[in-house]
């Protein structure tokens, strides 16, 4: 491979914008292991968060990802690859790219239950707030005193 088409292709797969409109590869060897990548992808986005029991095997994907990334990278980075087989490490990196950005958009269960506990604690400050602001002692702690 020539020098200036290492570097087109280095650049093509560190553009910021790379994968808009990749798509997920079918199937993809991860650390030596034939990995259907499209189908995980999509059966772990169905469910729009990650359950805690999944949470794990979501974290090891993306590990392993990013690790064969960096791998495939690394030889078209070294240069020994053929044009040719560089031009397949940067589509598969593009397609890993795609893939990482997809299981990093999806929310933990846990935080989902913890947006919602922070947002009625959120109410309930607000409330003592405005009852404070308004002159109003709060129901419960007075004998009698509050508004009927």
């Amino acid at each position: 491979m020539k020098e200036f088409e290492r570097k087109q292709l280095l650049e093509r797969v560190n553009r910021e914008a790379a994968t808009v409109g990749a798509e997920i590869p079918d199937a993809i060897e991860v650390q030596g292991e034939e990995v259907e990548l499209r189908e995980f992808v999509f059966e772990i986005k169905r469910r729009d968060t990650v359950p805690a029991g999944e949470r794990d095997r979501v974290d090891r994907a993306k590990k392993n990802l990013r690790r064969e990334r960096l791998e495939r990278l690394g030889k078209i980075e070294d240069g020994e690859v053929s044009y040719e087989e560089g031009e397949r490490l940067a589509e598969s990196i593009i397609g890993i790219d795609r893939a990482l950005n997809a299981l990093e958009q999806l929310r933990p269960v846990d935080l989902e239950q913890e947006s919602e506990v922070q947002e009625t604690a959120d109410r309930k400050r607000w409330m003592n707030f405005l009852q404070q602001a308004l002159g109003h002692e709060d129901v419960n702690s007075t004998a009698g005193g509050g508004r009927l």
